[in-house]
């Protein structure tokens, strides 16, 4: 079924007891349930959804400083979407309509055009498949192409919102394989690793949330396919997300009523751009990927 509202069109795709939702403005994934409980924080494709929702990230996950960057020797400056901390945030597709592709009973594949233009000369196709099995849950895959000339600085992100059958931040459990978390400067971005610890945000064992405020990038993943697990003790519904990228960004949702927790995998860190660490140099024709994978995980499991 497809519907047309303020965040695109809507397409909803179901195998056993998982249920999504996906709009076409960022390719978003508006909703995700099992059995009826929520296991991302959804929004209405009439609405404009807060805090980048579901969103893609592309071609640059999170911040560049100041909007400007250097790349093959000459500055660019980037549009300052950001004015509280003064920078680039999350690149370009997050609020561009992308155009359905194919869709089936259980998956939807969306791609969109990223032109060249002044601060970022290059052009992209990036697409995003949304793909639900009745055992393991939603996959979802997203990749760009290189279609222009010259080498692109590239870098990409998903950002969806978890939730533990609708369980706030403070009343969910996390766990997260990540021993390294980055201090942020006052513009939010990275200054410092510390062991996570140091920080008070070592997730290694399964611990409640509570107070604590999370709006970090992490990092010391382990190498191959990694998991995230959300969950409340109150229901014993968890939601868990893997993947199998170096990055991940981790938020409480403070500006919007703590209502779940980004879990935000990065093929890249906040202001890869400038610092070049792990920023893809993509060659024209050349494709990155990034795989996420999201799930129930029950009580028993």
């Amino acid at each position: 079924m497809v519907t047309l509202g303020a965040s695109g069109r809507e397409v909803t795709v179901s195998a056993g007891d998982y249920e999504a939702r996906i709009v076409t403005v960022g390719a978003g994934l508006a909703g995700l349930t099992h059995r009826g409980h929520d296991l991302v924080v959804p929004h209405r494709v009439d609405e404009l959804p807060p805090g980048y929702l579901g969103k893609v990230l592309i071609p640059w996950p999170n911040r560049v400083a100041g909007g400007a960057y250097s790349w093959g020797g000459t500055s660019y400056h980037l549009p300052v979407d950001e004015p509280a901390f003064g920078t680039a945030l999350h690149g370009f597709v997050a609020f561009q309509e992308w155009d359905i592709v194919e869709a089936d009973a259980s998956w939807v594949l969306l791609r969109t055009l990223i032109p060249a233009r002044y601060s970022y000369p290059w052009t992209l196709v990036a697409t995003a498949r949304y793909s639900l099995d009745a055992g393991t849950g939603l996959d979802v895959e997203l990749s760009a192409t290189s279609i222009g000339s010259g080498t692109a600085p590239f870098g990409m992100g998903f950002h969806p919102y978890l939730t533990a059958g609708g369980a706030r931040a403070d009343e969910m459990e996390l766990t997260s394989p990540a021993g390294l978390a980055h201090e942020a400067d006052e513009h939010m971005i990275p200054a410092t690793a510390h062991p996570a610890g140091d920080l008070g945000l070592d997730f290694r064992s399964p611990r409640l949330i509570g107070s604590t405020s999370i709006d970090h990038c992490f990092t010391e993943l382990p190498v191959g396919t990694w998991t995230v697990t959300l969950r409340s003790p109150a229901s014993g519904v968890g939601v868990s997300l893997s993947s199998d990228v170096r990055w991940l960004q981790v938020y409480s949702a403070d500006d919007i009523d703590r209502v779940g927790v980004a879990v935000e995998p990065m093929t890249c860190p906040p202001d890869a751009f400038n610092s070049g660490t792990d920023v893809v140099a993509l060659e024209p024709g050349a494709t990155h990927t990034l795989s996420a994978r999201i799930a129930v995980s029950l009580a028993s499991n």
